[in-house]
């Protein structure tokens, strides 16, 4: 349910009809919602209210965009929603995992809010296990994109010139037989589950995903925030001056809670 922030006499809710709805799945390497974090940070996107539900772990921390004492003691939770009416974007930050078995009614609640706020479409931004990846996927691009049908009529042309690979089916019984083709997201958290629903609900979702391995995954999240805006052009990619080369990651703005994704440096007492 989304809860809007009091911002003292503002309206009761934000208006997100026409609206592409980003957000991440809590997935391998967390690689989403490090790239969602690039995107609030980079946009300085303005905080408009909570995604209240219990189907995620509980918790709350300082603010992870502050850019000054005076707004980095401000508090952040599990699940918010950021804006930009400009760009007519609206992102869902997932900041933990959630509890056993709370799969499905996150689905049901957070599908049935893209109804009542009228948004467009939704794009999850996802990664997958790289060593789980059949023959198929191991060749080419590490990138992956998955379409409903109601999105596929609207930008399916588009995404076609952009040369990206769609996300191959797997057999479902390997080794025994592969005329059963299935779509197998391993490591995929809620992405699979959503885009299923999506697609039986009749609405607009695209699943952006990068094959990943747990470790540091900085560099997958500036591949996969690239991956977006190659299609959604949220920020302009602007040629190096060194080189004559572009180098979009060096447009994103690394929030300042990257400072922390490793944990402190052991203190100089120890030794």
């Amino acid at each position: 349910m989304f809860i809007p922030c009091d911002r003292g006499g503002g309206p009761a809710a934000p208006d997100f009809k026409g609206f592409t709805l980003l957000m991440p799945a809590v997935s391998v390497g967390n690689v989403g919602q490090l790239a969602i974090d690039l995107v609030i940070s980079t946009l300085d996107m303005t905080k408009v209210g909570y995604f209240y539900t219990d189907c995620l772990v509980p918790m709350v921390g300082n603010n992870p965009y502050a850019t000054a004492e005076e707004n980095s003691v401000e508090l952040s939770i599990n699940a918010e929603v950021y804006s930009l009416p400009s760009k007519k974007l609206v992102v869902l930050q997932i900041r933990s995992p959630f509890i056993k078995n709370k799969y499905r009614p996150f689905c049901e609640t957070l599908l049935s809010w893209v109804k009542s706020s009228k948004c467009a479409r939704v794009v999850l931004l996802s990664s997958s296990h790289a060593y789980q990846r059949d023959d198929e996927q191991l060749l080419g691009t590490p990138l992956r994109y998955l379409l409903t049908p109601d999105l596929e009529k609207a930008v399916g042309g588009h995404v076609k010139e952009l040369n990206w690979k769609e996300m191959e089916k797997v057999a479902a019984y390997p080794g025994i037989s592969n005329t059963e083709k299935v779509l197998h997201i391993p490591g995929g958290g809620i992405t699979k589950l959503l885009f299923t629903e999506s697609c039986s609900e009749g609405i607009q979702m695209a699943v952006l995903l990068k094959f990943c391995s747990e470790g540091d995954n900085i560099p997958d999240a500036f591949v996969l925030v690239n991956y977006l805006n190659e299609w959604l052009q949220l920020i302009k990619s602007e040629v190096s001056t060194s080189n004559n080369s572009t180098d979009p990651s060096s447009q994103w703005k690394i929030p300042s809670s990257w400072r922390l994704l490793f944990g402190n440096g052991l203190p100089p007492a120890l030794f």
